[in-house]
């Protein structure tokens, strides 16, 4: 089972860019896209309709905002497109597609790094999101929560840890939060299951040749529950090719 999560950043510039012509080579059995910033209605190509995918989308209401997408080979058996919270639901971050025993989720955590009101949104959505992922270690069915958690975990998963201190998505605060889910809340970080080197990098900004430097963040994860730790076979973050400021995770599970 070979599952892809990308951060697009705009999903009508990512297929300009080649983003699907890239992944009807990938052979993914699911495919969970970020910050799509369209409307369905918007996307009436048949590009945004991959062939032999069952695709849904959730918007934002805001035109050009936010928005998930998730992409499956197999139909799921059930389909739930939001978090059951007004706020965060009409950004668009949430979506879930059940499968017999497994479920596979597209989510976007908000951004702090605008204002701190956005900083405050997004620790509520931390506060939130704790009691659900509790609720989702009681079921009797496994979990890959795949997305752009805007969150670097430990000081290997940024370049320049010391000097970022301050700054929103390596607050100590929020690492603090992702040991909770990796510790206590029994959650795994797949791609640490069989990738345990320094330079693993999902996203670099778009200043100071960041890129080209590999000055990034790795941001971008498939939270697994525990029962998946030993299928996981394979890792990789795709660099070969730019579709946004985020690069393509690919983790291969086995059946």
């Amino acid at each position: 089972m070979r599952i892809i999560t990308l951060n697009v950043n705009g999903i009508r510039a990512a297929a300009r860019k080649g983003f699907f012509q890239w992944l009807a080579g990938q052979a993914a059995d699911v495919v969970c896209l970020q910050e799509t910033k369209a409307q369905v209605h918007q996307l009436a190509d048949a590009v945004f309709w991959p062939q032999g995918y069952h695709c849904h989308y959730r918007d934002a209401e805001k035109p050009g905002y936010s928005g998930v997408a998730l992409y499956s080979r197999r139909k799921p058996t059930r389909v739930v497109t939001g978090l059951g919270w007004p706020d965060m639901d009409a950004e668009g971050r949430y979506l879930q597609a059940d499968f017999p025993g497994l479920s596979v989720i597209s989510i976007y955590l908000p951004s702090g790094s605008s204002s701190e009101a956005r900083q405050a949104v997004k620790f509520d959505f931390m506060e939130r999101f704790t009691p659900v992922l509790r609720r989702f270690r009681r079921q009797r069915r496994e979990y890959v929560i795949c997305g752009d958690w805007n969150i670097v975990h430990r000081p290997i998963d940024i370049r320049n840890f010391k000097a970022n201190q301050k700054n929103s998505g390596c607050l100590p605060e929020e690492r603090a939060w992702l040991d909770q889910v990796f510790g206590p809340l029994g959650f795994v970080d797949a791609f640490r299951v069989v990738n345990q080197e320094d330079g693993q990098y999902t996203w670099w900004s778009n200043r100071g040749r960041a890129w080209e430097k590999n000055v990034g963040w790795r941001i971008d994860y498939q939270v697994i529950t525990p029962g998946l730790r030993g299928r996981v076979r394979a890792a990789q973050i795709y660099k070969a090719e730019r579709f946004s400021d985020h690069a393509p995770l690919i983790i291969d599970y086995a059946d």
